[in-house]
């Protein structure tokens, strides 16, 4: 067997062989639709498949929770259940009111839907009665800025305009006051993880893959993407795979030398666009 062959073998191997945290999942979706746009096909999953999901976390003992009852949690106001899961929401596409809130209403879940304000009441995207009927029926709605623009490409006046008016307007409009946020494409920096905190938000999401506890940053939470599958459940249980995967590979490169971890994180973030 070629060595590189074997080098990677190894590789996986002492990853696999790593104890993973005690965590549970984020899932990332954006539509559930028989009739997706063109051009947004690789972002919606079928209610058949979203449906077949939703049992299969109810049957493996999931018990969906809130970014809000997660950060209770973190400060010993409330307790998670055995095995908690968050079903996430993004953009804010009319479809998550017309088709996923039955769906979850149906199996005694909820979830956060996170909002681009300014595209409220557009063609395609939820009212903001959508959006007060969703939150009096126990989902949360949290922000996903104003205009979902990269927040990296924002100088940081602009950022912070981002964050503030979409906050404010949900708020204005009157939903409950928002303290979620999912970062637009996943990019974020350090300034960006700080002007959350000061515009008071408690968690945010990004893109990246993981399992999340008490003592993961509330502002650097993982999640996992989930695109229409094409191996039907297989595929979604690979999906769960892939957050318990990246967080015993998080144990491990924690084991590292600092020079060699420290190298390896500025290539993430580069290859997230964050430098």
């Amino acid at each position: 067997m070629p060595l590189p062959v074997l080098l990677f073998l190894a590789f996986v191997a002492w990853v696999l062989t790593a104890e993973p945290p005690a965590g549970f999942p984020i899932l990332e979706y954006h539509m559930v639709t028989e009739n997706p746009r063109p051009g947004a096909e690789k972002y919606v999953v079928s209610p058949a498949d979203f449906a077949e999901q939703l049992d299969y976390l109810a049957a493996e003992g999931y018990t969906t929770i809130t970014p809000q009852d997660y950060a209770r949690a973190r400060k010993g106001k409330q307790t998670l259940p055995e095995k908690p899961i968050i079903l996430s929401f993004d953009d804010g596409y009319e479809d998550n009111h017309r088709v996923i809130l039955p769906m979850l209403e149906e199996r005694g879940m909820k979830a956060v839907f996170y909002v681009v304000t300014n595209d409220i009441g557009l063609p395609g995207y939820m009212t903001w009665n959508n959006l007060f009927d969703m939150e009096r029926r126990g989902m949360e709605i949290g922000s996903h800025t104003a205009n979902h623009i990269p927040l990296t490409t924002l100088p940081p006046e602009k950022q912070r305009e981002e964050l503030r008016l979409s906050k404010l307007m949900l708020e204005w409009k009157g939903l409950k006051t928002i303290y979620s946020f999912s970062y637009p494409t996943g990019a974020y920096d350090a300034g960006i993880v700080a002007m959350l905190a000061e515009e008071d938000y408690l968690t945010a999401v990004t893109g990246e893959a993981g399992l999340n506890n008490v003592e993961t940053n509330p502002y650097l939470l993982h999640r996992v993407n989930i695109p229409p599958p094409h191996f039907g459940l297989t595929e979604f249980r690979l999906r769960l795979m892939k957050a318990d995967i990246a967080a015993r590979l998080d144990v491990r490169l924690a084991q590292l030398p600092d020079g060699v971890r420290m190298g390896i994180e500025t290539l993430r973030a580069k290859l997230r666009g964050d430098e």
